[in-house]
């Protein structure tokens, strides 16, 4: 039945290059090697030779992208010491040598995946077995509070809000009763401290984008039960995606030039940072990792006591795929080994088996559990080798002027699953995934459907079912549209589906239950009066009724 009530109406390799530098109290710390610029020679050994291709034995077409390998990256190499030779000051040099360093690592496996191709044989994809995925359910009920005390919670804070059309971190974004991202985490931890009597360190890895704004925001906190550590993600060079070399020139180039390399990063910052040790040092032993935008990711003893009693040095919280979900990466068994699978990585003629509810149920929630001595091993050993995911962008280089094509070479911290002992997914209830991404996702946490307490979101406890999907037009991809076009949140709490397309008003005090679509065309307006109660409905251009 269809209802419509308004008020008084009654409704992204050359071979002896460096690898990665570690930070000074790792002992695989090195000296930075200096390599003469060269070309069409590769190193063998510790001698220099000229490559002939009429000497390989290899198929021609192999040969050539070796060649053409080593030549791209000793050009990499001799681009980037002159990009390190801009900075002046001594601490600030070495650092960017590092993260240089490390960036290199990355583009010359880049150009070795490029050569030899790492698509996984998809006839040995399989679901996750029985041991690989624990449910939530069969956990331990735990009280063991003094766990705690050896846990840190490290939210990733490197985006900004510009998808939304905010400025600053996306942390920063007011989300329910004038409390943002951050508050609400800070509000969190404190009361975690506070009800156990505990300090859990509260930790934000920051990119270069956000880190400005961050350290100021921060300052508020000061004198609040919460000891809040901060580190920055590596800032790596944008590269032409033509000719393979960096875009920047120099240290002081552009912002726009570098880019932050994905939450994959989190490993070699937080070790280069000093942050980890200094956590261990603390007697910190395990960390809590999640998205600052996913307000579902709180502290929770059960998986904590899970962690414990495993010995597991890796859990990753997964949570049923749901058709909203289906392009989000899901844990895999790979020859016995268990993997993230990203959509990236699948062949196109199984992109609808990798879509499949059936086959894969669970998706990955990037709410990750660690132990921070694991952590220090695999950094150290360099047993890192995350699948990366180049992403191609056109920026901006001024007016008049031509877009660049750049390339940049990110990685994911889900992908670290399988260099990690004992690593398994915990297939967790939807409440502890609820992102904020689009203002769909920050119309449905400021709904009645949740009620906030220290911090925390519940949902409604009368509420039957999955929260409902809501999808909001163009009209409403900025926070100030949104807010301008919905000044007050409707009720939803019978609400399953809603769909607002085009410029669409909302009174306050709106009611909507079970499926309600409002559309309003092209160059006309639709405005829903205060009080309205639609259920089940239809509405378009002049307020037009249909059966749903």
């Amino acid at each position: 039945m269809s209802k419509l009530s308004f008020p008084g109406s009654g409704l992204l390799s050359a071979e002896g290059f460096p690898t990665s530098r570690r930070h000074p109290k790792s002992q695989s710390a090195f000296v930075t090697s200096r390599l003469a610029p060269y070309h069409r020679a590769t190193l063998d050994g510790l001698h220099m030779r000229i490559f002939n291709p009429a000497d390989d034995n290899r198929p021609a077409s192999q040969a050539f992208d070796n060649t053409s390998t080593s030549v791209a990256a000793s050009q990499m190499r001799n681009a980037l010491n002159k990009l390190a030779d801009t900075v002046q000051d001594a601490q600030t040099k070495k650092k960017f040598e590092t993260e240089m360093d490390n960036f290199f690592t990355l583009f010359r496996r880049y150009l070795k995946d490029k050569a030899k191709g790492t698509t996984l044989d998809w006839d040995l994809i399989a679901p996750p077995n029985p041991k690989q995925v624990v449910a939530y359910d069969d956990l331990s009920a735990s009280t063991n509070t003094d766990l705690l005390n050896k846990l840190a919670v490290l939210k990733l804070n490197g985006g900004l809000g510009t998808s939304m059309g905010c400025v600053g971190p996306k942390s920063v974004i007011e989300v329910r009763d004038g409390m943002s991202f951050l508050d609400l985490s800070v509000r969190q931890i404190e009361y975690l401290n506070h009800t156990h009597k505990v300090n859990v360190p509260f930790v934000l890895m920051n990119s270069f984008n956000t880190n400005d704004d961050t350290q100021n925001i921060i300052k508020k906190y000061e004198g609040h039960n919460i000891d809040i550590l901060t580190f920055n993600q590596s800032r790596f060079p944008r590269i032409h995606k033509d000719s393979l070399l960096p875009v920047p020139k120099d240290f002081d180039s552009s912002i726009e030039n570098w880019y932050p390399p994905g939450h994959g990063d989190v490993f070699e910052s937080l070790n280069n940072s000093g942050t980890l040790d200094s956590l261990l040092d603390r007697g910190v032993e395990w960390l809590f990792l999640s998205n600052v935008d996913n307000l579902g990711a709180v502290v929770d003893l059960n998986i904590l006591q899970h962690l414990n009693d495993t010995g597991a040095e890796y859990i990753m919280e997964l949570t049923d795929k749901t058709k909203a979900d289906v392009k989000g990466g899901t844990i895999i068994d790979y020859e016995g080994t268990v993997r993230l699978l990203e959509i990236a990585q699948v062949p196109k003629e199984h992109e609808q088996d990798f879509k499949s509810i059936k086959k894969f149920k669970y998706f990955n929630t990037n709410n990750i559990w660690l132990n921070l001595k694991a952590i220090k091993r695999v950094v150290e050993n360099n047993e890192l080798e995350l699948e990366i995911i180049p992403n191609h962008k056109n920026i901006s280089v001024g007016k008049g002027e031509s877009d660049l094509s750049v390339v940049q070479l990110e990685t994911a911290v889900g992908a670290a699953i399988r260099h990690f002992k004992g690593s398994h997914g915990v297939n967790v209830p939807r409440r502890r995934f609820l992102p904020v991404k689009t203002c769909s996702d920050l119309m449905l946490v400021k709904s009645d459907l949740y009620s906030l307490k220290h911090g925390q979101l519940t949902i409604d406890a009368s509420r039957f079912g999955p929260a409902p999907l809501i999808k909001l037009g163009t009209h409403f991809k900025k926070v100030s549209d949104f807010q301008k076009r919905i000044p007050s949140i409707p009720r939803m709490l019978e609400l399953d589906h809603l769909t607002i397309i085009g410029a669409v008003n909302l009174g306050r005090k709106v009611t909507l239950k079970g499926t309600v679509i409002i559309v309003a065309s092209e160059g006309s307006t639709i405005d829903i009066p205060p009080g309205s109660i639609l259920e089940n409905v239809v509405v378009q251009g002049s307020l037009r009724l249909l059966e749903h």
